[in-house]
C-alpha cells in the first residue's frame, strides 16, 4: 500500500525497488506554496475511551505534525503522527511505533484495520468492499492494553508533507527516510516523557524493510543509542532478490513456490489434508529438488526434467504442458492469470484467496488485482472521517493511501552501489548480535504474493542472524491478514504475547 499495510504496504507493482505500493507519479508539489518560516503545526488531542483486550482503557488521542528543519534551521518537512496514549500516562509503560510501507503508503491500513481504536469492517473472504458509507467500529484487537501506539506517516504518505523548497532527494530513500524516521521517533520520546519505556518498533511490507532500516539507525549509526525490545515484521520483505521476477534469477520461482500450493489448495487445484502441511511439504520440495533442478538450467533433460514437471504441476495445479512452455518457472503474474483460466478467473496478489473477472480470459497476466480493489475504498474512506471528524485534524490535503514517491525513491543502502540489490536483513542481524534483549516477531499470511512467507523465512535465515529470537505466526489470508477477522483476532494476540514476553 500496506506494515504499504504497505502497512500497507500495498504492493501494486512488483515486490522489488520499483515500488511495493507505489505508483510512479509525480511527487505532491502542493507543499511548495508554504513558507517554511510561517508554518504552524497542527496538533488535536482528543480524549476516548474502550474496551481492548478485555479491559476498559481510557486514553488519549492526538493527531499532530512534528516539524524537521534543515542544517540552516529551515522547516522541510511536516511528519504526521497519530498517537494514541493510555490514561493517566505511565513512563514504564510499553510504546510502540508503527508504519506501513510503499514506499507511498500511509498508516491507514495497519490503523484502521488492525491496531487503531476503530477499525473499518469489511467482508474479509475474498469479496469486494461495495460502496460507502462503511462501517466505522470499535477495535477490541487494539493494543491499548498491553502498549502504547504511535503511528507514524513519513513525508509523501497520509497528510504529511515536504515544504517550501525542501528536496525529495533528501527523504525519498530507503537511508534517508530511516534517518527522519528514526528522528521523529526521538522527538516524541523526549517530547512526551518516554525514554526509559519498553520500546518496538513495527511495519508492514515495504514498513518491514523500514523497520530493519530504522532499527539501525537507532542502535548503530548514532552515537544517540536507542535500544528496542522487540521488532514487528508484518509481511515481510528483506532481501529484495528473493523476489525479483526477472530472466536468470531462481530464487523468485523457489521462493513463491509454496504461495502457489497454499493458493492452488484453496481454490480446489490440489489435494491435500490442510494448507500447513502442503506448503511444508512445498518449502522442502522447493529448497532441495526444484532449486537443484533450476540451478542446473538446460542440462535438466529426459526423466529428471519430467519428474520435477510433475511434482510442480502437483504442488502449483497448472498443467505439465504449461509448465514446461513456461520451462518450469511461472512468474505470479502468470500463476495469478493461469490458476483459474478454466474458471474464467484471476486471482489476487496481496491476496490470493481473493477472485477477479478480466476483460477476456486471454492474455499473461491479470487486468488489476481483485485483492486491492475490492478493499481500498473503505479504508480511504474510514482514514478521512476518523481523522478529520473523529479527532478534528483540519486540512484540505489529500490523505495518501498510496502512491506517488516510488519512482523517486533511492534504494541504495550504505556504500552499495547501483548495481548490487537491496538487502536489510543484515540490519536485523546486527541488531539482534549488539543486544542481548532484543527479539524479532515475524507475521506471515500464507495467501500472499506481495512478500511471500517462504521468502521471508529465507531472508531470515542467512549468516550472521542469530536465530534463538526470532518468532514466526503464520495466518489464513493474504498481505493484510488482518481483513480476515480470525486473523485479526489472531495477529492481535500474537503481538500482544510478543510484547508480554510470554
Amino acid at each position: 500500500m500496506k506494515t504499504g499495510l504497505s502497512l500497507i504496504v500495498l504492493a501494486l507493482a512488483a515486490t522489488t525497488p520499483a515500488a511495493l505500493y507505489a505508483q510512479d507519479k509525480p511527487a505532491d508539489d502542493k507543499a511548495k506554496a508554504e513558507k517554511p518560516a510561517d508554518y504552524e503545526p497542527q496538533v488535536r488531542t482528543t480524549k476516548l475511551s474502550g474496551t481492548f483486550g478485555g479491559q476498559r482503557i481510557n486514553y488519549a488521542a492526538t493527531i499532530g505534525e512534528t516539524i524537521i528543519k534543515n542544517k540552516d534551521g529551515v522547516p522541510e518537512v511536516a511528519v504526521v503522527t497519530t498517537s494514541y496514549v493510555k490514561e493517566p500516562r505511565d513512563p514504564g509503560r510499553p510504546i510502540t511505533f508503527l508504519f506501513n510501507g510503499g514506499p507511498g503508503s500511509g498508516t491507514v491500513w495497519l490503523m484502521m484495520g488492525a491496531f487503531g481504536p476503530k477499525r473499518v469492517a469489511i467482508p474479509g473472504t475474498g469479496v469486494d468492499d461495495g460502496a460507502p458509507p462503511y462501517p466505522i467500529v470499535d477495535n477490541p484487537d487494539a493494543l491499548l492494553d498491553v502498549t502504547d501506539v504511535v503511528f507514524i506517516d513519513p513525508p509523501g504518505t497520509g497528510f504529511s508533507h515536504l515544504i517550501g523548497k525542501a528536496d525529495p532527494k533528501d527523504y525519498y530513500g530507503v537511508t534517508q527516510d530511516a534517518k527522519l524516521v528514526a528522528e521523529v521517533i526521538r522527538r516524541w520520546l523526549n517530547d512526551n516523557g518516554r525514554w526509559n519505556s519498553p520500546k518496538y518498533l513495527g511495519g508492514e511490507s515495504y514498513g518491514t524493510t523500514r523497520s530493519a532500516a530504522v532499527a539501525n539507525q537507532l542502535m548503530n549509526e548514532t552515537y544517540n543509542d536507542v535500544a528496542l525490545n522487540g521488532i514487528i515484521l508484518i509481511s515481510t520483505v528483506l532481501d529484495f532478490a528473493a523476489g525479483a521476477d526477472t530472466p536468470g534469477n531462481e530464487l523468485s520461482p523457489i521462493t513463491n513456490l509454496p504461495s502457489m500450493a497454499a493458493t492452488a489448495l484453496y481454490h480446489g487445484k490440489a489435494t491435500a489434508p490442510s494448507v500447513e502441511g502442503f506448503v511444508e511439504e512445498a518449502r522442502q520440495w522447493a529448497i532441495g529438488p526444484y532449486a537443484t533442478a533450476l540451478l542446473k538450467g538446460q542440462k535438466l533433460q529426459g526423466e529428471e526434467r519430467a519428474a520435477i514437471r510433475r511434482e510442480l504441476s502437483r504442488f502449483t495445479g497448472l498443467s505439465e504442458t504449461y509448465l514446461e512452455n513456461a520451462d518450469l518457472r511461472v512468474t505470479p503474474n502468470r500463476f495469478y492469470k493461469e490458476l483459474l483460466r478454466d474458471r474464467g478467473l484471476t486471482v489476487g496478489r496481496l491476496d490470493s484467496r481473493y477472485t477477479g473477472k478480466d476483460y477476456d480470459s486471454a492474455g499473461e497476466g491479470p487486468d488489476n488485482d481483485p485483492s486491492f480493489y475490492g478493499i481500498d475504498a473503505s479504508y480511504t474512506a474510514a482514514i478521512n472521517s476518523w481523522s478529520r471528524d473523529g479527532l478534528g485534524f483540519k486540512t484540505d490535503r489529500e490523505y495518501q493511501s498510496i502512491g506517488r514517491i516510488g519512482g523517486q525513491w533511492d534504494w541504495r543502502i550504505g556504500d552499495r552501489d547501483t548495481n548490487s540489490y537491496l538487502n536489510v536483513a543484515p540490519y536485523i542481524g546486527q541488531a539482534l548480535r549488539e543486544n542481548s534483549g532484543l527479539k524479532v516477531l515475524v507475521a506471515q499470511g500464507y495467501y500472499d504474493f506481495a512478500t511471500p512467507f517462504f521468502a521471508a523465512e529465507y531472508a531470515l535465515s542467512r549468516t550472521g542472524i542469530p536465530q534463538d529470537r526470532i518468532s514466526y505466526t503464520y495466518y489464513g489470508a493474504g498481505h493484510m491478514m488482518y481483513i480476515r477477522d480470525e486473523d485479526r483476532h489472531k495477529l492481535s494476540a500474537d503481538i500482544r504475547a510478543f510484547i508480554r514476553g510470554r
